[in-house]
């Protein structure tokens, strides 16, 4: 995922996974054998976060010698006059766009991101009860458009884990303002896996699934029909 002379832009949301992220990169550029160089990056959607959190994080960034750079953007007041009735897709779009751009014009060309493997599970059961599909996202994918590519370095690992570790070592977090959070479809499938684990015991045996290399021996509906025929 890290090469020399990469410039990997963090997208620094302010919550405990992202801060997570920034903490073990930059500890990790002390001793790597690839030379590299982070900038951190917060995406203001226009919600006015608490001042003081802000401060903190960004005091926090200098202690680790990481540039942070917020970028005022008006992503909510957008929302807000489309009327969206699940704004939460929109906005993940356009903030991760504006986080290319910023990521672009501060000469970065590694985009990382602070996902892990919860939300791996979440994101496949997303797409397969609420589109139809199989999927979930890679941990390294390249975007042409931004020529950026898109790292995710904690996707093997438990959100319980980097819970602990932003506990453990008093990270700063800026508290999501949005009205939203905690009340959208990934939260209710959350709930979903939590009480499927509680249950039955699953969820290491659904991540095994996804990580299994043979995950793709699904049917394919035309290609078993013509074989019939």
């Amino acid at each position: 995922m890290i090469q020399d002379g990469d410039k990997i832009a963090v997208g620094l949301s302010g919550g405990k996974d992202s801060m997570a992220l920034l903490a073990i990169l930059s500890a990790y550029k002390k001793f790597a054998p690839e030379k590299f160089d982070l900038v951190a990056i917060n995406i203001d959607l226009g919600l006015n976060p608490d001042k003081n959190e802000v401060e903190a994080t960004r005091q926090y960034c200098q202690s680790v010698g990481v540039e942070f750079v917020v970028e005022p953007t008006q992503i909510y007041d957008i929302i807000l006059e489309r009327g969206e009735k699940s704004p939460c897709s929109l906005c993940s779009k356009m903030r991760r766009g504006a986080l290319n751009s910023v990521a672009k014009e501060y000469g970065c060309n590694k985009l990382a991101l602070g996902h892990h493997a919860d939300d791996v599970l979440e994101t496949f059961f997303l797409s397969l009860i609420y589109e139809g599909r199989i999927s979930t996202f890679m941990p390294i994918s390249h975007m042409d458009r931004s020529n950026i590519t898109l790292i995710r370095p904690f996707i093997y690992v438990e959100e319980k884990y980097l819970s602990g570790l932003a506990r453990r070592y008093n990270l700063p977090i800026i508290h999501n303002p949005c009205p939203q959070d905690k009340n959208t479809k990934r939260e209710d499938i959350k709930k979903l896996v939590e009480s499927l684990d509680e249950k039955y015991g699953c969820k290491q045996l659904m991540l095994t699934a996804l990580f299994h290399p043979e995950r793709n021996n699904l049917w394919d509906k035309v290609k078993d029909l013509i074989k019939k025929d």
